[in-house]
């Protein structure tokens, strides 16, 4: 594929695997799955749900940034979550990085684990016009 570019940015965290931050094909943006690592030391932030949620969606920030992209950009989130119960709390800071007449289209799914022990697991398909 001539037109595959992968993207990397260091202000997300560095891959703990055989993937990659985000391949950009063409105009469109295929994230990997963010969790709340900080990019600089690399531990987790997870004292609550909200905190969590936050550090995942800086890091899909910085993602969408390196690729020269915005939250306005997103077509479409998955949201892996350990507990559906924490879906009110989750919804509650992801609905401050879109615009709600605006936001694209989503799926939230509750599993049996993530990786890492997280709570909250998210990627996102963007689309530059």
């Amino acid at each position: 594929m001539s037109d595959k570019k992968i993207i990397f940015t260091d202000k997300a965290p560095a891959p703990i695997g055989p993937y990659s931050q985000a391949i950009l094909i063409g105009n469109t943006l295929y994230t990997s799955g963010q969790v709340a690592l900080d990019p600089t030391t690399m531990e987790l932030v997870i004292e609550d749900i909200e905190t969590e949620t936050k550090q995942v969606m800086e890091n899909m920030k910085a993602v969408l940034d390196a690729a020269g992209m915005t939250f306005d950009n997103v077509v479409k989130t998955t949201i892996f979550i350990m507990d559906m119960g924490d879906f009110t709390r989750i919804n509650s800071v992801y609905s401050t990085y879109f615009d709600e007449a605006t936001a694209p289209a989503r799926e939230t799914v509750q599993v049996a684990g993530l990786p890492k022990g997280v709570n909250i697991e998210i990627s996102m398909i963007a689309v530059k016009s």
